[in-house]
C-alpha cells in the first residue's frame, strides 16, 4: 500500500510533489562531489550554492506550471503571490546545504503544502538513499509501501535524540547549547546531522526518539511536522503549544 489522497486536488498535488522532489534529487545527485559555487547568506555558515537555485528554480516553475493559483513560500527567494490562495507550498530545495557543499551525505528536498493555512501534505526525497518519505493529513506518513510510526521508547535513558543550532550561533546567546549539554548528560545518544527535514522524518520513522531545535524556518519543517504528526507523534514549541515556526 501507498499515499494515494481520495480527493483530486490532494492527489494531483501529491503527484507532483513526489515528481519535482525526485528531479531536484536528480540534480543534487549529479552535482554531488562536484565543484560548487558557494555564497552565504545571513551568516558565514548559512550556504547557499548554485544547485540550491536550480532546484528552487525546477520546483517553482512546475508549480506555477501546473497550479498558477497557489502560493509558494521557498527559502531562497521564489514566491508565488496568490492573494487568497487555497493552497500553499513551502519548500526548501536543498536542506542540508551544508553538508552538501562538504560532501558530507545527508541532504534533501523538502516539500510542505498548507490548505487554507492547515499542513495538508509532506514530502521529502533523499536522493543518495533513495528515500523518499510522504505524509498526507488523516493518511498517515509512508516511506515507500511502509507505514511509518514513531518510537515508543519512553525513558529518556534509552533514547537517541536530534538536534542542531541556529545560524547565528556564532554570535547569539541563545544558541541551544545548555540542552544540548544536559540532553548528552542524560540520553543514549546524541546526533547532530545537520538536515531539520530529515531529522524530522527520522523521528516519524522511529530511528531518533525526539528531535527539538530553535530558529527554524517553515521551510524547514512544512512537511517534516507532517509527517512526525501522521507518525503518531507529537510536535510543539519549547512550552508545550503548538509549533509555529517563523515564514508565514
Amino acid at each position: 500500500m501507498t499515499l494515494a489522497p481520495s480527493e483530486p486536488a490532494l492527489a494531483e498535488r501529491l503527484a507532483l510533489a513526489r515528481e519535482v522532489a525526485r528531479r531536484a534529487g536528480d540534480i543534487q545527485r549529479e552535482r554531488y562531489e562536484t565543484d560548487l559555487t558557494i555564497d552565504s547568506k545571513s551568516a558565514s555558515i548559512d550556504l547557499v550554492t548554485e544547485v540550491d537555485r536550480a532546484c528552487e528554480a525546477l520546483i517553482v516553475a512546475a508549480i506555477r506550471d501546473v497550479f498558477p493559483g497557489d502560493a509558494i513560500l521557498a527559502e531562497e527567494g521564489g514566491v508565488g503571490a496568490a492573494e487568497g490562495a487555497e493552497f500553499r507550498w513551502i519548500i526548501d530545495p536543498l536542506d542540508g546545504t551544508t553538508n552538501f557543499a562538504h560532501g558530507f551525505p545527508h541532504f534533501c528536498v523538502s516539500i510542505g503544502i498548507e490548505r487554507r493555512g492547515v499542513r495538508v501534505l509532506g514530502v521529502v526525497y533523499d536522493p543518495l538513499l533513495d528515500e523518499c518519505f510522504e505524509a498526507t493529513k488523516g493518511g498517515g506518513a509512508w516511506l515507500g509501501s511502509r507505514r511509518l510510526s514513531v518510537s515508543r521508547e519512553t525513558e529518556l535513558g534509552r533514547g537517541l535524540f536530534a538536534t542542531g543550532f541556529p545560524y547565528d550561533v556564532h554570535e547569539s546567546d541563545d544558541d541551544n547549547l545548555a540542552a544540548f549539554a544536559n540532553v548528552v548528560k542524560s540520553a543514549r545518544g546524541i546526533r547532530r546531522a545537520g538536515s531539520a527535514a530529515l531529522d524530522l522524518c527520522y523521528v516519524a520513522a522511529g530511528r531518533f526518539d525526539g528531535y527539538w531545535e530553535r530558529k527554524l524556518h517553515a521551510w524547514d519543517v512544512a512537511a517534516g511536522i507532517l509527517l512526525v504528526e501522521e507518525a503518531g507523534g507529537r510536535v510543539s514549541d519549547e512550552q508545550g503549544g503548538p509549533a509555529d515556526p517563523s515564514g508565514r
